[in-house]
Formats: structure tokens, C-alpha cells, sequence
């Protein structure tokens, strides 16, 4: 059975949120985030951020809070460029 790209990412960051509930919620959520910020391809970035603005429904909640983090960095780094 075949996944999609999407249900992939969600998987992936829901692990890397598991693998940090040994921190309290914030610090875990910030560091599921600089995660996705160091390794995670540009595209996979975007179609989380996409798939947060469309609710983020399956996201577990230090997910949901690390994809924030991800997606407020982007727009800074836009409106920065932008800027330049």
C-alpha cells in the first residue's frame, strides 16, 4: 500500500515529536523544528506548511507546534529576501 507523500511527512514528523517527549512541550516542539529546518528538502517544508494552513488534523501537538515554528521561520526568510 502506497502513501502519500503528504501522509508520509505526517508520519515522519509525528515520530521525530515522539522521539522528543522526554522535554517538556516547548523544547521538544523546538527541537522537532530546528530538525525539519536542517534536514528536511524545501519541498517537504512547504507541503507541511500547506498541509498545517489546511488544518494540520493529524499532526500530534508538539507537530503541530514544530511546523508553526517552521512555517513562521519561512515567512520571516521571505519577507526578508523580499526586503533585500
Amino acid at each position: 500500500m502506497s502513501h502519500s507523500p503528504v501522509e508520509t511527512l505526517i508520519k515522519m514528523i509525528n515520530q521525530i515529536a515522539a522521539n522528543n517527549r522526554a522535554y517538556e512541550d516547548k523544547e521538544a516542539a523546538e527541537r522537532v523544528a530546528s530538525h525539519i529546518k536542517r534536514f528536511w528538502a524545501r519541498k517537504m517544508k512547504e507541503d507541511l506548511v500547506e498541509y498545517l494552513d489546511a488544518g494540520g488534523a493529524e499532526l500530534d501537538p508538539i507537530a503541530k507546534e514544530a511546523a508553526e515554528q517552521v512555517k513562521s521561520g519561512m515567512e520571516e526568510a521571505a519577507a526578508t529576501k523580499q526586503a533585500v
